[in-house]
Formats: structure tokens, C-alpha cells, sequence
């Protein structure tokens, strides 16, 4: 399969708010990404996307062949794949679901012509197979074919939401990996974000932040982050006991605070989001990403620190009590633009509150 180790930058691309948190890596570069994340899990790591296509089946049998060839020969191999997904027979199945998702892997133009044959459809009426197997190759193919825009709203025109969530729920390890990185990918498009916010895919996403693989793990905090973009999904993370799970997931051992800060720094905009991060001892553990994090981790960090400063004077005497000003006011002064923000504003708005002696 292809690397999953590259992180994600988290990014609010729909902007509807200044303060949400900003990514791991990057959501500009979403489809990128997305490839990265995409197949071959068969072998477990992934690698990066490359141009040759060495060590994956050729469609075409020679490399001379010119691109009508080349479309040509997908169509007929995809027309056999379709007649073999509708089969009733387990085998059929298996064998067709795992080439379609190697094919989705390999290039644009497969996408599109799986899509245009209807193999979306299929696939999403498989996400309900017994077959674990099945299951699981038409979750990844889907994955794989979410990599086009086109195919993301085709995905959820095909009613895969609900489906994606019963592999969440019922589907091997990699299966539930591949549906939560599916749902990552759809929720690029922002009004996916109320969908599968209301679908009631957040408590299976929570579930796999606890019991997941280490890589299921990272999927679910990538979705998480993703649907708490939007106000209304930030009260179903919180109620869902997500803030536990992330302040846990904050273990530098773990490589994961970068996307427990992110989703995190969202969840701190909302008034029982801040009270779950103090609950869970999670101010503590955001001063320190301020002190030791990454440049991102920090941003975010600090970020989380601010909306919980400026809403609580008992907050904010938590954080002075943890240490905070000093590695704030190296980050005002070395960090990202928006960290060094960040930083100063909450420096300023200690002074504040020193001169106005609301704080001891």
C-alpha cells in the first residue's frame, strides 16, 4: 500500500472562521495527499507516488501503444470487472474488487473510466459484503477513486456515507483504516461536512482513535479534524468523549500531537470543548507542545490556549500556573506568523488582566 506515514496538513479551507486550527501538513495540496494515502495496502507501508509504474499490473501490453490504445484497453478490462462485481459468486468478487482497487490506484483515466461504467455503485453496495475481503478491497477502491473531485461527489450521490460507516464499525483493521481515509477525502468538499456529520459517523471515528491500529488512529484524527471544521460537528466530537482520546494521543510517543493539537485547537472554540480539555488535564499537555512541539503543533497549541485564556479567568490561571510564559514568549518571537499571533495576543492578554488585577 502507499505510504501513510506522510502527515496531512490541516488547513480550514472553508475559511468560515480565523481561528480554526491549522493542519498537520497541508490541505491545499489534498489530492496529493490523498494519493499518498490512497493504496496499495496489501504490504502495509506505503510509498510515494511514482511516475513509473513498476511493480503494479500494466493495462496496456506495450508501451507504445498511444492514448486511445491506452483507453481502449481500460474500458475492456473494466466492463470485464463490472460483470464480475455483479456475480453472485465470492470469488468473482474478491478477484474484481482487488484489481478495481489497484486500477483506481494506477492513474486518473482509470478513475474516470470506472466511474463512467458505474463501478462506484457496485462498490459501495460491497461495503455491506460478509466477505471481509470484499469488503475490504471495495472500501480501498473507493479510497482510490475518491482521489478525483469528480468521483468525492459521485461517492456520496452513491448514498456511501452510511456504508462507509457500517466498515467503520464491522470491518477488519485495514478496512476501518480505509473507510475513515475515505471519509477524509469526501470531506474535502464542505458540504460533506454536515452530511457525514449528521450521519453519526463521529462515535465510530472516536471508537477507532481508541482501538484502531496505530494508522487507523491517525485516519480518525484526520476525519475528526476535518468535520471539526464545522461548528455544528465540534458539540457531537466533544459529547462523543473525543477530547480524552486526543489529550492521550498527545504522547510524543506516539507521533500524533500534531493531529491531536489540530483537532484540539478546533474543538477549544466551543464553550464544552473547553471544559473537556481541562477535565482531561489537557492544558498541561498543550503547554508543553507550546514549549517542545512542532512548528505547526505549536501554532495550534497556542491557539487552543488563547480560546481558552480569553473565555476563563480560571483557565487562565491554569496556564500561567503550568508554565506557559516563557515558551510563549519565545513562540511570539520565533514561530510561525500565526503562532507569533497567537503568542502575543495571549502575552498581551495577561498583562491585561495583571494591570486590571482580575488575576493573581
Amino acid at each position: 500500500r502507499l505510504n501513510k506515514d506522510v502527515f496531512y496538513d490541516f488547513e480550514a479551507s472553508d475559511n468560515d472562521r480565523d481561528d480554526e486550527a491549522m493542519g498537520i501538513d497541508d490541505l491545499s495540496a489534498i489530492e496529493n495527499q490523498v494519493c499518498k494515502l490512497s493504496d496499495v495496502r496489501m504490504r502495509g507501508q506505503f510509498v510515494r507516488r511514482q511516475t513509473s509504474d513498476r511493480g503494479f499490473p500494466r493495462i496496456t501490453s506495450s508501451s507504445s501503444m498511444d492514448a486511445q490504445g491506452d483507453l481502449s484497453a481500460i474500458e475492456n478490462q473494466v466492463h470485464k470487472l463490472i460483470d464480475d462485481l455483479r456475480s453472485d459468486f465470492i470469488e468473482g468478487q474478491r478477484s474484481a474488487t482487488s484489481e478495481i482497487r489497484l486500477l483506481a490506484k494506477h492513474n486518473m483515466e482509470s478513475r474516470i473510466v470506472l466511474a463512467n461504467c458505474g463501478a462506484i455503485n457496485l462498490l459501495v453496495g460491497l461495503l455491506h459484503s460478509p466477505d471481509a475481503k470484499i469488503q475490504e478491497n471495495a472500501v480501498t477502491a473507493l479510497l482510490n477513486l475518491s482521489i478525483s473531485d469528480n468521483n468525492r461527489i459521485a461517492i456520496v450521490n452513491a448514498d456511501a456515507v452510511d456504508p462507509l460507516i457500517h466498515v467503520l464499525e464491522t470491518g477488519n483493521p485495514e478496512a476501518k483504516e480505509n473507510s475513515a481515509a475515505t471519509l477524509s477525502s469526501l470531506l474535502v468538499i464542505k458540504e460533506n461536512k454536515v452530511r457525514v456529520g449528521r450521519s453519526g459517523a463521529v462515535k465510530p471515528l472516536v471508537d477507532l482513535l481508541v482501538s484502531g491500529t496505530p494508522q487507523g488512529k491517525k485516519d480518525a484524527a484526520i476525519a475528526l479534524f476535518y468535520l471539526s471544521i464545522l461548528h455544528e460537528n465540534k458539540g457531537r466530537i466533544v459529547q462523543a468523549d473525543a477530547v480524552k482520546q486526543l489529550v492521550k494521543l498527545m504522547d510524543p510517543a506516539l507521533g500524533m500531537t500534531d493531529k491531536a493539537v489540530a483537532v484540539l485547537a478546533n474543538l477549544a472554540m466551543i464553550p464544552e470543548g473547553r471544559t473537556a480539555i481541562w477535565e482531561t488535564r489537557g492544558i498541561r499537555a498543550l503547554v508543553e507542545v507550546v514549549e517542545l512541539g512542532s512548528p505547526r503543533g505549536k501554532e495550534n497549541a497556542a491557539a487552543a490556549l488563547l480560546q481558552l485564556c480569553t473565555n476563563s479567568n480560571r483557565y487562565c490561571s491554569l496556564v500561567l500556573k503550568e508554565g506557559a510564559v516563557p515558551p510563549l514568549a519565545t513562540l511570539s518571537q520565533s514561530g510561525t506568523p500565526r503562532a507569533r499571533e497567537k503568542a502575543q495576543a495571549l502575552i498581551s492578554y495577561f498583562r491585561s488582566l495583571r494591570h486590571g488585577n482580575s488575576l493573581s
